[in-house]
């Protein structure tokens, strides 16, 4: 795929860093995002072993204007791809406890920031940005501004009372991109929306139930870069578990919520409380280049102490695709 400029949320680890290493290549940038210094150095560095020219910065998604300035990274070329894979989740306290059948206010208004309103603070800026792009003449994009693709969840597809907020958030990037994707498609830009089960990540190794149809990170971005390339709306896998989850959601509610609540992934204590990460600074840092040495000119404060060999604030949630 002839992608040149990518920028991806949530690169650290998960989706977000597999598909930035399938994408690193040489001849082509990519600008990485995430909030764990650590590993989005580590990533970086990975891609850069594989000849891709990396940006990493250091910021939370839930920054809008930091993501803003973000999105406007390497001004005056043409941004080719967006992917978000920025997210998180969690579930509810275990069974017996006072609290066992509700998430935490303060859980629920974080998913929603960063699943939602974090995704947004990427897809709305570059989208302007997009808008100001010039139409491909050939290659992937033809006749293209750009691509956003954002990953949602089969969650979404569903209401699912294991983790409500999880469910809604995801339902609702899902639908935004696929409701916003016939205007902006005429317009030049194509949005994707990724509607998948368990990948073996980070944000599901603590959950206690079976996960049907859990695939690797490797067979995750295989699906999603097929369906980038066939230019798809909507990119499902396993299609037997999305087709399944839909019909599901054509049941009667009370009849849903029974098989639901009867299953061990719908009971409270199945999934790991989200650890919320106390608020931090989070100044708009401009992005730089991964180098072995500590970089030359201003960048992302974190990994410019990482790569210098100083200590970083481990006060950060990883967030994962």
């Amino acid at each position: 795929m002839d992608y040149r400029i990518v920028f991806i949320t949530g690169a650290a680890s998960g989706i977000g860093r597999a598909l930035a290493l399938s994408l690193a290549a040489p001849g082509r940038m990519l600008h990485l995002l995430d909030r764990d210094a650590g590993a989005l150095s580590r990533t970086g560095q990975d891609c850069e072993s594989r000849g891709a020219d990396v940006r990493c910065c250091c910021l939370d998604v839930t920054d809008r204007d930091g993501m803003a300035e973000w999105c406007r990274s390497a001004s005056g070329r043409s941004v080719d791809l967006l992917l978000v894979c920025a997210g998180v989740t969690g579930g509810m306290q275990p069974a017996g406890t006072e609290d066992a059948a509700f998430e935490t206010p303060d859980q629920i208004r974080y998913m929603m920031a960063v699943n939602l309103d974090g995704a947004l603070n990427a897809i709305l800026p570059m989208m302007e940005r997009m808008k100001a792009q010039p139409r491909r003449r050939g290659g992937t994009l033809r006749g293209q501004r750009g691509q956003i693709c954002a990953i949602a969840s089969v969650a979404g597809l569903v209401s699912y009372p294991g983790t409500p907020s999880y469910s809604a958030s995801k339902a609702a990037l899902d639908r935004f991109l696929v409701a916003s994707g016939a205007y902006s498609r005429r317009a030049g830009i194509l949005l994707s929306s990724v509607c998948c089960s368990f990948v073996a990540t980070p944000m599901i190794e603590n959950n206690r139930f079976p996960m049907p149809g859990l695939v690797s990170t490797a067979t995750a971005t295989r699906h999603i870069m097929h369906g980038l390339a066939r230019r798809k709306r909507r990119i499902v896998f396993p299609g037997w578990l999305v087709f399944g989850s839909r019909l599901m959601d054509l049941l009667p509610i009370r009849l849903a919520e029974l098989y639901y609540l009867n299953q061990p992934s719908g009971c409270p204590g199945s999934m790991p409380r989200l650890a919320i990460p106390p608020r931090a600074s989070t100044r708009a840092r401009k992005p730089d280049r991964i180098a072995p040495e500590a970089p030359s000119s201003p960048g992302c404060e974190e990994t410019a102490e990482r790569l210098a060999g100083a200590p970083v604030p481990h006060d950060r949630e990883k967030i994962t695709g």
